[in-house]
């Protein structure tokens, strides 16, 4: 296996960082409703999944890599029956859908209607 980069502030109280590079695949971990100064964002469904976008962009960011790059997201509703209004922010930034997606319902571990992990696909020679 090539080497393994990891990106992002890591927690010292969690076992993992936010992403983490393995060859051409940059692997986000869940993220969360957060500003850039890592300030929980509640809200309404659409509120939450904008700021968790935004916040796995940030992170995609420092891994040299944007949505563009994205090539599998997962998604962890805390209601299910909010997924049309998720969808439709979704839409927003993969306008084109190139990607493979999952959505489940799923109660996090903290007070979130939203979790979403990212993995992107950007060769490091390119």
């Amino acid at each position: 296996m090539s080497t393994i980069q990891t990106f992002g502030k890591k927690n010292p109280n969690l076992p993992f960082h936010p992403a983490v590079r393995a060859g051409d695949f940059v692997f986000l971990s869940g993220q969360v409703a957060k500003d850039e100064n890592g300030n929980m964002v509640s809200g309404t469904i659409e509120e939450e999944t904008r700021a968790t976008i935004l916040a796995c962009q940030r992170i995609l960011g420092l891994a040299g890599c944007s949505l563009d790059d994205v090539v599998k997201v997962t998604t962890f509703l805390e209601d299910a029956r909010d997924f049309g209004r998720y969808n439709g922010v979704f839409k927003d930034y993969f306008p084109d859908g190139q990607l493979a997606r999952t959505t489940v319902e799923a109660r996090a571990v903290i007070s979130t209607k939203i979790e979403i992990e990212m993995v992107a696909y950007k060769p490091l020679s390119a």
